[in-house]
């Protein structure tokens, strides 16, 4: 008989090893390495898997009946949009963020809603009941129909699914969950794997949506091994700085929509509210013009957000000026510096320069570096900018201003709140005078853009 061989996996990046070592040597990350469960050897399985009958056959992609993806809604509406409109039945969402970012306060207020009309259930693993009682209480929130579960065992959740029949669920957190069938704690590699699969095919099968609760590690990244992300249908970030009271819903994979998609929330005495209105927290309200700011729209997932980008730039008493970016990509500010130097004739390399998104939004989009440029430009010459001035475009590496999508769509959003002129790529001027009210400079060059401001 072959002889039982024991495996080892790193926790952090799943990685097979074939004895216990201190340090994993792929991601090098110190007393990750643990003993998986021993496996037969590989003379028992059977390797003459090649020629047998399958009872599945392949069809034609035109023979698959397509329908419209049911959907209900979470009760939220900022949650529905980023989730693409609605929470899809039998899809599974993964909500990672921060602690007390407010993960949970936001899914109990959900759930609490959702119960009013449909069957729910609320899965706790990292708090007893009581507490959870306690903050709906607090929160003001129904609760005579929401149901509550405390266990971490993946069986007993099916099997309580099977008697309550939900239509949503939450599992709070999954690093909590455990199955039956591995030996490894709960929160390893495996049993994080092997319990959402677990979780997936119940959702899959029983036609329930199910949110689990992921934490993060101090990077910000999911914990857990990176194939938890590739098996759910959704994954959404939690961000946001627990200082301030805005907070940032994120989607960066989503099977039903849109990715990118953001949802603005802020936190209150009352939990969790709605942003009504997210363009006016990312302003800010100046009696006159200050040097150094531009605003700019900025277009998360489907929206149009009106973003401040503030710069201030000094003299560097240092030999290596420093370089800060909240907010924006730190290597596209040290890009847009060098084609400012080359392109518009402004050296700043014995300057230090620091640049903010106003509000803690993440900019990820190419539409602010010609809004980054003029705020460098207007703290370094230290003359204020008309704060009905609107700006966005892409800048090239020869000093061209290239277009942004939606040009048209961003211009609609800036005249709402009363702006007056913007400068705008040649490119995105609306074929047709939809935009009234408002001065439109279209520039194809950095050095026209210094020429108009």
């Amino acid at each position: 008989m072959s002889k039982k061989q024991a495996q080892y996996q790193c926790r952090e990046c799943a990685c097979i090893l074939p004895k216990w070592q201190g340090q994993c040597p792929d991601c090098k990350s110190w007393n990750s390495v643990e003993e998986l469960p021993t496996i037969v050897g590989a003379s028992q399985t059977n390797t003459n898997w090649h020629g047998k009958a399958t009872t599945s056959s392949s069809i034609l992609l035109s023979e698959v009946p397509v329908t419209d993806t049911p959907r209900f809604s979470s009760e939220i509406s900022e949650l529905d949009r980023v989730l693409g409109g609605g929470l899809v039945r039998g899809s599974v969402i993964l909500l990672g963020g921060d602690p007390g970012i407010g993960k949970s306060t936001i899914l109990l207020q959900c759930m609490a809603k959702i119960s009013v009309s449909q069957n729910a259930l609320y899965v706790t693993g990292e708090e007893s009941p009581q507490q959870v009682s306690m903050r709906a209480q607090r929160l003001g929130l129904p609760n005579e129909h929401l149901k509550l579960l405390s266990s971490t065992c993946v069986e007993e959740i099916i099997a309580q699914t099977v008697i309550n029949k939900p239509v949503v669920m939450v599992i709070d957190s999954i690093q909590t969950i455990y199955t039956n069938s591995l030996q490894s704690a709960a929160g390893s590699v495996s049993q994080i794997r092997e319990s959402t699969a677990i979780l997936v095919r119940l959702a899959k099968q029983s036609n329930i949506a199910i949110f689990l609760v992921g934490h993060v590690t101090k990077e910000g990244q999911l914990a857990g091994p990176r194939v938890l992300e590739h098996m759910v249908d959704t994954v959404l970030y939690f961000e946001g700085d627990s200082s301030t009271r805005y907070r940032v819903i994120r989607a960066v994979k989503n099977r039903f929509g849109a990715v990118n998609e953001i949802g603005i929330f802020a936190m209150t005495d009352e939990g969790i509210k709605q942003v009504s209105n997210p363009s006016a927290i990312f302003l800010s309200q100046h009696d006159k013009p200050v040097s150094g700011s531009i605003i700019m729209v900025s277009r998360e997932g489907t929206r149009p957000i009106l973003v401040e980008i503030q710069a201030l730039v000094t003299e560097s008493h240092s030999g290596h000026p420093r370089r800060i970016s909240v907010g924006l990509e730190a290597n596209r500010l040290a890009m847009l510096l060098a084609i400012l130097q080359r392109h518009g004739g402004i050296p700043l390399y014995d300057q230090d320069v620091f640049i903010n998104a106003v509000g803690g939004v993440r900019i990820a989009e190419t539409g602010a570096d010609l809004a980054v440029i003029l705020a460098i430009l207007s703290s370094y010459r230290d003359r204020p900018v008309s704060n009905r001035l609107l700006v966005f475009g892409e800048v090239g590496l020869s000093g061209e201003i290239r277009p942004v999508p939606n040009g048209e769509e961003r211009l609609r959003e800036a005249g709402k709140h009363g702006f007056e002129t913007a400068i705008i790529p040649k490119a995105n001027m609306p074929k047709r005078d939809s935009i009234k009210n408002m001065k439109l400079i279209p520039v194809n060059h950095l050095a026209d853009t210094l020429d108009a401001l």
